[in-house]
């Protein structure tokens, strides 16, 4: 049996909320190695990157994810009793819940009304001397988000539902007033949509059929029996929380625009799949997921290592995303490099490796791209703005991160020429019978 390398430190808490989004990546370089064990929160971690070690993350003979989340996330980003965390069957059936809504008709009108509110909000910009981009993009996709899954809102409920969904989103790498930021705003948000849960359960208000909160509302698990209102409250925010995060991306696509102009011109002028690789590109050089965590199910062997039951698992996402033996500079931004990627579901795992209906791949992934392809797009066509002196730098000890100004515009106007199409026939086709992409 080979011995897992193991890192010195007595324990890597510290060092890893220092490091950030560079902490796996450079024990990887030291260890010379794909697997390495270490101590985290006073934990044994054995830590896994490369395309191999993804595929054995996501191979579910061998791990679970049933107490593979800290307290201090379901309390903030995920919530209690979520699908996150589920196994097998109990796992698979609520995950047909979602992808259930994940249709091709529900994608392109979920892109349409990102398209419609955000020129609707181009208009407002016009009149302001200037606007922080991040969290106008995440009133736009609140909105958005809202709408598509059948949840009524008042105008005076946009702004804190959207910044309460950002303190939950901004709580999974915090310690201290950010943790307790986000756990109060989860607490509001599950209070805000359980009250609508029960109302539509007692008759009182009205759900539309195909849309989430009515799907939600009436979804029975495996014994039949229908959610909890908790349950069912952090479900509903499941979906709508991570389009609301999916802001992170978009102002990442504004700062590739601004560092990289010819991706403007390509996107106005290129070939059609360009906004495609643009968007997959972004997702895969910007830090967003730092790691996902599982547990071993029972004691198993993969390449002479022994993995015990009950060991807390880590997978390195940043660094897969970056792994120099699958692409070449990495750390160069070149959106071609999608023209010929081969599809592998574990060598580019943004929002988590496997497939969609069985392994714990984020059912939201297609809302991410559709919504990430309608926004590079609408930059670059649809408005023109200048971008003032600012600080863009982005911190990769804080997770997540952003640029350090929130993207400042200013001077915005709304463009002469007509927006490209905002989903193409092929992709809208393609979801219809399985992921567009993979």
């Amino acid at each position: 049996m080979t011995a897992i390398p193991k890192d010195k430190a007595l324990d890597s808490t510290l060092s890893f909320l220092r490091e950030g989004y560079h902490f796996l990546p450079q024990r990887w370089k030291r260890h010379h190695s794909d697997i390495f064990q270490m101590r985290l929160m006073g934990e044994k971690a054995v830590c896994l990157s490369g395309e191999e070690g993804a595929a054995l993350f996501y191979n579910q003979e061998h791990f679970q994810r049933e107490g593979a989340l800290p307290r201090r996330i379901l309390t903030t980003l995920m919530g209690q009793g979520g699908v996150q965390t589920l196994d097998d069957a109990a796992h698979q059936h609520r995950k047909a819940l979602f992808m259930s809504l994940m249709t091709p008709g529900s994608l392109h009108q979920y892109s349409t009304l990102v398209a419609e509110n955000w020129r609707a909000y181009l208009r407002r910009w016009e009149q302001l001397e200037q606007v922080e981009l991040f969290p106008e993009v995440e009133e736009v996709l609140c909105r958005a988000a809202c709408a598509w899954a059948g949840v009524p809102f008042e105008e005076k409920d946009i702004k804190p539902l959207a910044r309460d969904l950002s303190a939950m989103i901004d709580a999974f790498g915090g310690v201290g007033p950010r943790h307790a930021k986000g756990k109060l705003a989860r607490h509001r948000a599950e209070r805000w949509v359980g009250k609508m849960i029960d109302n539509v359960r007692a008759g009182k208000q009205y759900a539309v059929e195909g849309k989430a909160l009515h799907a939600i509302s009436w979804h029975r698990e495996l014994d039949g029996k229908l959610l909890s209102t908790h349950v069912a409250s952090v479900e509903l925010l499941n979906l709508i929380r991570p389009i609301v995060a999916i802001g992170h991306y978009v102002v990442f696509e504004a700062l590739a625009l601004h560092e990289h102009p010819r991706c403007a011109e390509m996107l106005r002028n290129g070939p059609a799949q360009y906004p495609e690789w643009f968007t997959q590109e972004v997702r895969r050089f910007y830090p967003f997921t730092p790691l996902l965590g599982a547990r071993v199910r029972a004691d198993f062997e993969w390449h002479g290592y022994r993995f015990r039951k009950g060991t807390l698992t880590l997978l390195d996402v940043h660094g897969i995303n970056h792994d120099e033996r699958q692409w070449e500079h990495p750390h160069l931004f070149r959106p071609e490099r999608f023209r010929d990627w081969n599809g592998s579901p574990f060598n580019f795992i943004p929002q988590g490796g496997g497939d969609y209906a069985h392994n714990h791949r984020c059912a939201g992934e297609w809302l991410t791209i559709e919504t990430m392809k309608t926004a590079a797009v609408l930059l670059a066509t649809s408005m023109t703005y200048d971008v003032p002196e600012q600080n863009l730098s982005v911190d990769m000890t804080r997770m997540p991160t952003l640029p350090a100004s929130g993207f400042i515009i200013r001077n915005v106007r709304a463009a002469a020429t007509a927006v490209a199409p905002i989903a193409t026939a092929p992709t809208v086709a393609a979801a219809a019978a399985g992921c567009p992409f993979h």
